[in-house]
């Protein structure tokens, strides 16, 4: 066992809380410190988008521990205050309130912030970003009956707010900059089909890029696009993408890049490791970084800095290898994929049919299997999970 006494986690995420829990549960029992930039204990994101900006569940719910799990960890709980910089020389994280955490070893999992429309850095009336509970219920605030509601951004999360918005009786613009929004995510006859159920429920979908946020009396009023045209409305959310939040390492000495740069054993340097949406480590497969914005990865990441961690400098670490899974609900239908559906030049049902709008299907390229997805398939959709992992030839369904 390590012989570590004082730890420190940045981030109380999903990524955060997670790893926290993986020390205590290997038996470490040194001082544990988790810093949390929100005032709320730790809770779930992916539910910000569905559930409770539908209104469906309260943000009790969304709470991923009971106050007496919390109080079992016996954490430092550092909540409501921001990470300022790290001093590795003086194992120190500085903190907004002007506090300072010692620590013989910190975990980074300070996870991602919106990127938002020129023209929308300062807080705006109408116009939203979707990453926080605050954020969440904010935006649930305006979406009525016959608000126009605009979208902006053709991914996972544009696609889950568009959809919970619709069914909440708003006029809802989806704004994307593809003909096939979330082919590259979830392949292109998936996201042909999800595409449909928009347009079927009512949602507008334009083609377009946005170049800044149009304001009018102080208030958002739309977008204006690349050719000058503008798109009106009386909301704008703008999902457009993220970025790692990271820019308090600065000057920290850890490498950055499209977030913090870790090795195969998600270790950025001595005593510093990261996991979560902000850490970026090489792909066994092809030696790139690659960085992972997927809650199921938040938790398996978590799982192994904290092993690795406490293997000490001389101990067996592992390599972090993870098979990527997301998943989305959207109209009543749960999507679910593995690995990487969007590279597949092939679609091969297994299971089910688009037609049916219930299937599993492997996602082939150059032979290889490189993804899988799936609706209301779940058990044959696991069955391909074990040839996406290691990109097996494709021979036809597993028997």
């Amino acid at each position: 066992m390590s012989a570590l006494s004082a730890v420190a986690v940045v981030g109380a995420g999903a990524a955060g809380l997670h790893t926290a829990e993986a020390l205590r549960r290997a038996g470490y029992d040194g001082r544990l410190t988790l810093i949390g930039a929100e005032a709320e204990p730790p809770y779930d994101r992916p539910p910000l988008s569905k559930h409770l900006l539908g209104g469906q569940w309260t943000p009790e719910r969304l709470t991923l521990r009971a106050p007496q799990a919390l109080d079992d960890l016996d954490l430092d709980l550092r909540l409501g205050v921001r990470a300022e910089r790290l001093d590795r020389r003086e194992r120190t994280v500085q903190l907004s309130d002007g506090g300072r955490v010692r620590c013989e070893a910190v975990v980074l999992a300070t996870g991602v912030r919106p990127r938002r429309l020129p023209g929308a850095e300062q807080p705006t009336a109408g116009a939203h970003v979707l990453r926080t509970l605050a954020d969440a219920l904010t935006l649930r605030a305006e979406l009525h009956a016959g608000v126009r509601l605009l979208v902006v951004g053709g991914g996972l999360l544009g696609a889950e707010a568009a959809a919970t918005a619709v069914e909440l009786g708003a006029e809802v613009t989806w704004l994307v900059s593809t003909a096939a929004p979330l082919a590259g995510v979830l392949g292109a006859e998936t996201a042909a089909l999800l595409t449909g159920l928009h347009r079927e429920h009512g949602v507008r979908i334009r083609q377009g890029t946005a170049t800044e946020l149009v304001r009018h009396r102080g208030r958002a009023a739309g977008v204006r696009l690349t050719d000058g045209t503008e798109l009106a409305a009386d909301v704008v959310l703008m999902a457009i993408g993220s970025v790692p939040d990271t820019a308090w390492l600065a000057d920290s000495g850890v490498r950055l890049g499209d977030g913090v740069v870790c090795d195969v054993h998600c270790a950025a340097g001595p005593g510093v490791w990261a996991a979560g949406d902000a850490a970026a480590w090489p792909d066994p497969r092809t030696g790139r970084l690659r960085r992972l914005e997927q809650r199921t990865n938040a938790t398996e990441q978590a799982q192994c800095v904290a092993r690795n961690l406490l293997a000490g400098p001389d101990g067996a670490r592992q390599a972090y290898e993870p098979v990527p899974y997301l998943w989305t609900d959207q109209y009543g239908l749960r999507i679910q994929a593995f690995g990487s559906p969007g590279d597949a030049d092939r679609f091969e049902p297994v299971d089910g049919s688009l037609a049916e709008r219930r299937y599993a299907a492997a996602c082939v390229r150059d032979g290889h299997v490189h993804g899988a997805v799936g609706i209301a398939s779940a058990r044959a959709l696991r069955q391909l999970r074990a040839q996406v992992a290691v990109h097996a030839p494709w021979h036809g369904a597993p028997a």
